[in-house]
């Protein structure tokens, strides 16, 4: 029998966009679907290692409380989604092209880069989110 798929595109930069997005892949992955996060535009830059990115911005009074409140952060659940649920993280080869950034220079649970393509082909049968 095989497992849902459940297909995340992440492309906002702000914190409620991104901590949605992480909750759906990592409560999806430990759940056992067969999850895939396609990171592109202004999402992108967070997964970047050796730089502090800057804080996500707050869309609204929700995104403030995350913060206040020490909400796990939306990193981390993307990395146990990768480490704990097997989801499978690629970030978008175009924005990884304009932002001239090499598959190194991403944190180390993020896997080879993929193209919109490839990305909506194997997102064929499944759930597909945007955030």
């Amino acid at each position: 029998m095989n497992s849902p798929k459940i297909s995340v595109i992440v492309v906002s930069n702000n914190r409620e966009s991104l901590q949605m997005a992480a909750m759906v892949a990592s409560v999806g992955a430990v759940s056992g679907h067969q999850v895939t996060v396609f990171l592109s535009m202004n999402a992108l830059r967070y997964f970047v290692v050796g730089q502090d990115p800057p804080a996500a911005p707050a869309a609204g009074h929700f995104g403030e409380l995350l913060e206040s409140r020490n909400a796990p952060s939306f990193l981390s659940l993307f990395e146990q989604a990768a480490e704990l649920g097997e989801a499978k993280i690629h970030p978008c080869s175009m924005a990884m092209d304009l932002l001239g950034l090499k598959p190194e220079d991403l944190r180390p649970y993020v896997q080879a880069p993929l193209g919109l393509t490839r990305f909506l082909d194997d997102a064929t049968g499944a759930q597909v989110w945007s955030f």
